[in-house]
């Protein structure tokens, strides 16, 4: 074949939701491969994941692509071709870093074989047609035929206007934004902590009632032992038999307090646990109530910007009638210009013939 992989991973597959733009859903049910090929005919880097026989990344990496991680386990980039940010949730830090470096490395090897294959074009191109003062019209480059939307830049007339900067009332805006889904990123990786921490603490309770049961068993076990003695030293006569069985009972009733004192640490370490998924908890809450101040402050900054947007157009709109009317009073002084340069030549020609 002509597209091989050259690395593989396993990992967690998200997808944003096309709808709110802030939402990762899941495309894989469980962690699966996923591969970096190279197609060696086109000289082209992809990342490809299969779930089954559904293919759920077909991503070709570009020069312009960025890999970002957004945690210690999360990294996500955008594909503009396919209309989508793809997101993977690995199982640790390391094979995060791994995928990243991989991502880096290949996207420098396609931005130098961008270079090559514009070099060789415009090597081999040849001029169809030659302007009046002897230049050239610029070859065709690999942007022009195949560039996405996003690659492009359009040209600049010289009529038109120039496009305004955004104003410092815009900064905010997009700060708060990527704040936004920063905490985002950060409130979805709490909520999985917490779900794990919660089936966590369910089954532990579960445990907990066991061995209190056991516990509560063990201990009706050891009073009827002890009665159990101190029937057989009352009654029995055979004082070698009874000791040799006293013996054994006290060494039951050892293992049953080693045994009981392990189950206590055991429900303090389960306590502990406990107490740290409380704190997670309120972690949480407070992550859920930051996120919903910075919301709010970008639903007032989005005010602003809108407010901003009007007052620019109203201005637009004053400026373009102040021009119209210049224009008609240009108009009106040109007339007035005429008729005294005609008023100007009638009393030359009378002063002549005077």
């Amino acid at each position: 074949y002509r597209e091989q992989p050259i690395f593989s991973t396993r990992a967690h597959v998200f997808q944003i939701d096309p709808n709110t733009k802030k939402n990762w859903v899941p495309t894989s049910k469980h962690a699966v491969t996923v591969s970096y090929f190279y197609d060696s005919t086109r000289n082209v880097y992809r990342i490809i994941s299969l779930d089954g026989s559904k293919a759920i990344i077909n991503s070709t990496i570009t020069p312009n692509m960025t890999f970002t991680k957004t945690s210690q386990k999360f990294g996500q980039w955008a594909d503009s071709r396919a209309n989508t940010v793809y997101g993977l949730g690995f199982s640790s830090e390391h094979h995060l870093s791994k995928f990243a470096e991989k991502f880096q490395e290949f996207k420098e090897a396609a931005r130098l074989a961008k270079e090559k294959s514009q070099e060789k074009m415009e090597l081999t191109s040849t001029p169809s047609q030659e302007s009046a003062g002897g230049d050239l019209q610029s070859p065709l480059t690999p942007e022009s035929i195949n560039g996405t939307d996003d690659e492009r830049t359009p040209d600049v007339t010289q009529n038109s206007e120039p496009r305004p900067e955004p104003t410092q009332n815009a900064l905010p805006f997009s700060h708060s934004s990527a704040i936004s889904k920063h905490w985002e990123a950060e409130l979805a990786t709490l909520k999985g902590n917490n779900a794990k921490l919660t089936a966590a603490l369910l089954e532990s309770t579960a445990n907990v009632k066991q061995w209190k049961q056991q516990l509560a068993a063990y201990q009706e076990e050891a009073e009827r032992l002890h009665k159990r003695v101190t029937e057989l030293e009352c009654v029995s006569s055979q004082a070698n038999a009874v000791h040799t069985h006293k013996t054994e009972l006290n060494q039951t009733i050892q293992e049953l307090e080693e045994t009981l004192k392990v189950k206590e640490e055991e429900i303090e370490r389960l306590k502990q646990e406990i107490d740290n998924a409380r704190e997670l908890q309120e972690q949480r809450d407070s992550l859920t109530q930051k996120l919903q101040e910075v919301e709010i402050r970008n639903k007032d900054l989005e005010g602003q910007l809108s407010d901003l947007e009007q007052r620019l157009e109203k201005s637009q709109n004053e400026q373009e009638a102040f021009r119209n009317n210049l224009k008609t009073l240009l108009e009106i002084l040109d007339g007035k210009i005429f008729e005294l340069t005609e008023l100007r030549d009638n009393l030359a020609k009378l002063l002549e013939r005077s």
